[in-house]
């Protein structure tokens, strides 16, 4: 949530800030702005006259780089920011960077001052007039105050003031030739080229600058100059970090020729799912030396514990069936954001596994620091190299699924599905539960999911056309059961989150607790069936729901007739095991929910009040 995006070099920085911001749009938001040092000409025929030049404006990027154009701005050190409003309204007024009663400090930060009442207060009783709603504006007079000639000081004692979470960047008219930023908890990297520095909220901002980059941990600030980056403890002591090369291009982070960049990564899940597989499965064998576990720590395995939120929850939900049933561990799971506030119990033999596309998470980053206080063995499943949770967990796995701009997860999703899939794997045959046929069974399904997903990608405009028939109801409902049920959940939120059509996922044999009062000719029942072991039970579910005049779209395996005559649209999708219809099914409910969007003319890619990667409570 909010995005930073900071230069300092020797090519002029608005530019840079400005499309730095627009790759950053993903992570929603609701105005921007951007803060440049510039020399204002002479002073009176004495020395420049350093001052900060400010342009904002609440809305959308475009509209604040006309502004910028406009005021013709320019300086080779700059802040930008895109805002999600939290504390005061989207206005100009709100929007960052802020200043301090100087105008010599202006400064963005993305986060929550939990404490920012008290220091407002504090401040004002010191004479410092305040312009906006925000809680961020405390920190520019914070520093304001703390300031006695050196601007990394005045941010080192600001941090140690400050309750809450925060990326911090912050420039000077008084020190013209640097950058200041700080970390409390949200994502703050550092990017290194040949033609100046950066800070950034993510990759993506500065990825057509330079693939190498420093990442700041937490409670350390770092000072940027032209030539230079220097990052502190929090005692202040200098520490010595090597760099990681970013293994994405500026050319996957693009649309590539596509409209949207969500429907670009829904086309991109067969590379995807096999980059994940990539040197895992070789040769008809499983390698999975990343899971940091011995033979014998997975024999003792009494229990997985899956904590996760939005989209990532349901791939654990997918995962708890396939580690139980392959590997007979039981397994719990969790939203992050419920689990550390129900005092949680960490048995002994428990592994404790976090998933997130970001590695970013708070509420993710909160459980896991939770769990390792009380003991706990933490892996973490991410997309991200050098995430906070990567870092902090005791082995990583990485999705490998490229850069995902769009704010819904798509081809995230899927591959974490398909790291689900070979933990209970590699789980099962470890533990001795998987013979080696069904073992080599579940391998060659594997290795042909990806072509699998591409059968069902080649069929689009059949999906197109049902939307087109459909998108108009009121009320969507989804259904299934087993593997079903965890994509009758994403289906509904993918439907959700781009369309704003109300849509419930449900397992099916608790329709009639409840969500059958709402059928009605106004409803579309997806019902999730392929041929498994309870096609027969959530057929019944259908012609249930059917006799309610309901619209029935159902999604089923190739070659089913049985259900041609309960529904109104159908949907083929390739047959596979049992286990694997969770991925597959969801894909063909990922692009049902595209094209009813862009059919009622929304914005897929940053639908409203929605960010990418959540990273305040």
């Amino acid at each position: 949530m909010c995005g930073i995006v900071a230069y300092i070099g020797s090519k002029n920085c608005k530019d840079i800030l400005i499309n730095g911001l627009k790759r950053l749009e993903y992570r929603g938001y609701d105005s921007a702005g951007i803060a440049i040092i510039n020399t204002d000409g002479d002073n009176d025929g004495g020395p420049a006259n350093i001052v900060i030049d400010i342009v904002k404006e609440a809305g959308k990027i475009k509209e604040m780089e006309s502004l910028a154009r406009e005021s013709k701005i320019d300086g080779k050190c700059g802040i930008g920011h895109t805002r999600w409003a939290t504390h005061g309204k989207p206005t100009e007024a709100n929007a960052h960077p802020h200043k301090d009663c100087t105008g010599k400090i202006s400064l963005v930060h993305n986060g929550i001052i939990e404490n920012f009442e008290e220091l407002r207060e504090e401040l004002k009783s010191e004479g410092h007039k305040f312009i906006s709603e925000t809680d961020t504006e405390v920190l520019p007079h914070l520093l304001e105050k703390y300031y006695e000639g050196d601007l990394l000081a005045a941010m080192q004692r600001l941090i140690k003031r400050i309750k809450g979470s925060g990326a911090i960047v912050a420039i000077s008219a008084h020190h013209p030739d640097e950058i200041i930023g700080a970390r409390i908890t949200s994502p703050l990297i550092a990017g290194i080229s040949k033609d100046g520095n950066f800070l950034a909220s993510d990759m993506p901002a500065v990825l057509e600058h330079t693939r190498k980059f420093l990442i700041i941990d937490d409670y350390e600030t770092v000072r940027l100059t032209r030539d230079k980056i220097e990052i502190f403890a929090e005692d202040g002591q200098p520490i010595k970090r090597k760099p990681i090369k970013a293994n994405w291009s500026i050319g996957s982070a693009e649309k590539s020729g596509y409209e949207d960049f969500m429907l670009k990564e829904i086309f991109e899940q067969p590379y995807g799912v096999k980059e994940t597989l990539r040197g895992r499965l070789t040769n008809g064998e499983l390698h999975f030396d990343e899971l940091g576990l011995s033979k014998d720590q997975i024999k003792d395995l009494r229990k997985v514990h899956i904590i996760a939120c939005g989209t990532s929850y349901h791939a654990a939900m997918i995962g708890k069936q396939v580690i139980e049933k392959w590997a007979k561990i039981p397994v719990e799971v969790d939203f992050s954001s419920e689990y550390r506030y129900r005092d949680p119990l960490i048995e002994q033999g428990c592994l404790f596994v976090a998933i997130t596309q970001s590695g970013e998470t708070i509420d993710t980053l909160a459980a896991i620091r939770e769990a390792k206080s009380k003991g706990a063995r933490v892996m973490a499943i991410t997309n991200i190299v050098g995430s906070t949770i990567a870092r902090e967990s005791d082995s990583v796995i990485y999705t490998h699924a490229g850069p995902e701009i769009g704010v819904c997860a798509t081809k995230t999703f899927t591959s974490q599905i398909i790291v689900m899939y070979l933990m209970g794997l590699y789980f099962g045959k470890m533990k001795g539960f998987l013979d080696s046929g069904s073992y080599q069974k579940i391998i060659d399904e594997l290795q042909n999911i990806g072509d699998k997903i591409q059968n069902i990608l080649d069929r689009a405009e059949e999906l197109k056309k049902i939307a087109d028939h459909t998108y108009r109801k009121k009320c969507f409902l989804f259904l299934g059961r087993i593997y079903g049920f965890p994509a009758a959940l994403e289906g509904a939120l993918k439907l959700k989150e781009i369309s704003y059509i109300h849509a419930e996922g449900y397992p099916a044999g608790e329709m009639k607790h409840g969500p059958i009062a709402l059928t009605d000719s106004n409803t579309v029942v997806v019902g999730i069936m392929p041929r498994d072991p309870v096609y027969g039970k959530i057929l019944s579910n259908i012609q249930e729901v059917k006799a309610r005049k309901a619209t029935i779209f159902s999604i089923i395996s190739e070659g089913d007739t049985d259900t041609v005559r309960h529904a109104d649209h159908l949907f083929e999708i390739p047959a596979t095991l049992t286990e694997l219809y969770g991925i597959l099914t969801i894909v063909p409910l990922q692009l049902y929910s595209y094209y009813i969007a862009k059919k009622l003319g929304r914005d897929v890619d940053q639908p409203r009040n929605l960010a990418k990667s959540v990273t305040v409570e």
